[in-house]
């Protein structure tokens, strides 16, 4: 048998038999071991009678002519399995016995390849991907709100945002308006409430003249110290901002003080952010019913519609003596033009189909705006963006706090509130009632919720109740106390201290049988049917059943009404789904 048939009985491949010999480097024959060896198969030898002379044993083969070096007992490694290594090359006049080799398929190799490369796309892009988010996130500024906010908004409240422009001229081309040395304050500012349920929204102005309390203001320093800046009675509102070093947490302290509001974020904007923002979504569309040629402003521009972006964009929204009386007032009704017109390019199909306009949305936005610390990074930018998103434009309504003229002034600068009008606006968005026209959800439990108030009252002194303090202000309970038994004749009533959880809304909690001492309690606290939750009484201190008052941080004092308002009042207002034509 010779070598390749031995190899096979062996079930050794052929082409291992040429094996690397270790000690010479070079590859040798190997013949199986349990097998006599044999001579090796080779080129034909001369012998005698053949012609040719016999070799001595001690004589050098001619080149081409050497017989294949016989495998000596140690020379070798053992035998290698049946696993495959690269392929020796033959020795010359040696053809090696090799098994077939399987190419791959060209669908194969297409595969391969197609699958390697999308591979490597998709991490090229998500690597790019997550470059670009770390430079959006590079781009945004933001600024500590000292405790004035909620903490951030939430996805399942109700939304405010504090919108404030600055008039602060920096930025390229900006130094010709007006007061070129600003401090930046607080030149138009916007409270957004946007609904628990995201069906509308109300974006409230609030004049920058308008003379109001500024509150102490607790403000982080650029070293991390903490500074209170004192505040200031009877001033401008615009002072909130800029004015003695004020930041936008002391504009926040501000409005919570003049509304009852506490903003949860707050966005600052400059003029190049009006600028940048408008050119990054192609332009804004505005109507003008009167040509326009105001040189404070730079505004010129005929009647008619105009898209405007850039230095025309900041024109237009820094308007007021060419329109309206010539005041703060009137320029507020552009800037909530614009805002109307902005809101419906970013809620059209052209922008948010739009790759290219959103990127350079992102860019700008977070390069041209100021945000509290609570939206510092494009992710929560992004989940309030997609809150904001929900919303209809025909159900964001834009109005203004009610106010009238400086009764104090003869020549007419500032405006005060308008008490008969301004307390029940903010209620209105306090308590989460729309402007528009959207349809209340869940009538039907506000029916029933309603229907617990219906029904016979008892007499005031019949009414036992138990009072804790579940998120007022300290002392609320006892003050409550007081005026229940002193003024309303509750005199069956006790403070029982604070409530084992915070609660954000009043309520009291009432047995069945209790149903009429809820009626009278609710009649005189100005309770909703919301207010009043059945359930079991508890005992009061002298082991008797009562009813248990729970105030919660809705309740604003002993006496003061705690029943949401149902409709809005009779403002002046828009929606940003209709275009008004300034004149």
């Amino acid at each position: 048998m010779d070598a390749q048939g031995r190899g096979r009985a062996d079930n050794i491949d052929p082409a291992d038999q040429w094996v690397l010999n270790p000690n010479t480097g070079e590859y040798e024959l190997r013949l199986s071991p349990s097998g006599a060896q044999s001579p090796v198969p080779g080129p034909r030898r001369p012998a005698q009678g053949d012609g040719g002379a016999r070799r001595r044993r001690d004589e050098p083969a001619p080149e081409g002519d050497r017989e294949p070096r016989r495998v000596r007992p140690g020379d070798v490694p053992p035998p290698r399995s049946r696993r495959r290594g690269p392929e020796p090359e033959a020795p010359q006049g040696r053809r090696a016995a090799r098994r077939p080799v399987k190419k791959k398929s060209k669908a194969k190799k297409a595969l391969l390849w197609t699958g390697g490369s999308m591979a490597f796309v998709l991490v090229a892009v998500s690597a790019a991907g997550y470059l670009y988010i770390r430079h959006l996130n590079g781009n945004i500024t933001s600024v500590s709100d000292d405790g004035a906010g909620t903490g951030g908004f939430r996805k399942d409240e109700a939304i405010n945002i504090l919108l404030i422009g600055t008039d602060k001229r920096t930025g390229k081309g900006n130094e010709g308006y007006g007061d070129a040395g600003s401090v930046g304050h607080a030149d138009t500012t916007i409270l957004l409430h946007v609904s628990k349920d995201r069906s509308n929204a109300t974006a409230l102005s609030i004049p920058r003249d308008l003379i109001t309390d500024i509150p102490d203001c607790p403000t982080e320093q650029e070293d991390g110290t903490k500074k209170v800046i004192p505040g200031t009675a009877s001033t401008r509102f615009n002072k909130s901002l800029g004015q003695d070093g004020r930041t936008a947490s002391c504009t926040m302290r501000t409005v919570n003080e003049l509304t009852g509001i506490k903003p949860d974020d707050f966005m600052v904007a400059d003029f190049n952010a009006v600028k940048t923002l408008t050119e990054a979504v192609g332009g804004v569309e505005v109507c003008l019913g009167k040509d326009i040629d105001d040189k404070d402003s730079h505004l010129k521009l005929g009647k008619g519609t105009h898209n405007l972006s850039g230095d025309q964009a900041l024109a237009f929204v820094r308007t007021r003596h060419s329109v309206g009386f010539g005041g703060d007032l009137s320029r507020i009704g552009l800037q909530q033009q614009f805002l109307s017109a902005l809101m419906r390019k970013l809620s059209g199909n052209s922008t948010l189909t739009s790759p290219t306009k959103m990127l350079k949305l992102a860019e700008a936005g977070t390069k041209a705006l100021t945000v509290d610390s609570q939206l510092d990074n494009i992710g929560k930018l992004k989940d309030l963006g997609m809150e904001l998103g929900k919303l209809n434009p025909k159900n964001l309504t834009f109005t203004t706090v009610p106010v009238v003229d400086n009764p104090t002034e003869k020549v007419k600068a500032t405006v005060v509130l308008n008490e008969s009008k301004a307390p029940a606006v903010f209620a209105a968005i306090r308590d989460d009632v729309s402007f528009s026209d959207v349809k209340k959800k869940k009538q039907k439990a506000k029916d029933a919720q309603a229907a617990r108030l219906k029904g016979s009252k008892a007499p005031a002194a019949d009414v036992r109740v138990r009072i804790l303090n579940g998120g007022a202000p300290a002392g609320s309970a006892q003050s409550v106390l007081s005026w229940l038994q002193n003024d309303e004749d509750v005199t069956k009533s006790e403070n029982v201290g604070n409530a084992p959880a915070l609660l954000g809304k009043t309520t009291l909690e009432y047995a069945p049988d209790q149903a009429a001492q809820a009626r009278r309690l609710a009649d005189i606290m100005g309770l909703s049917g919301s207010a009043l939750k059945p359930g079991k009484s508890v005992t009061n201190s002298q082991g008797l059943p009562a009813m248990t008052l729970t105030l919660g941080k809705d309740f604003k004092g002993a006496g003061v009404s705690l029943t949401p308002a149902t409709t809005a009042p009779d403002v002046d207002k828009s929606t940003a789904d209709k275009v008004k034509c300034a004149s």
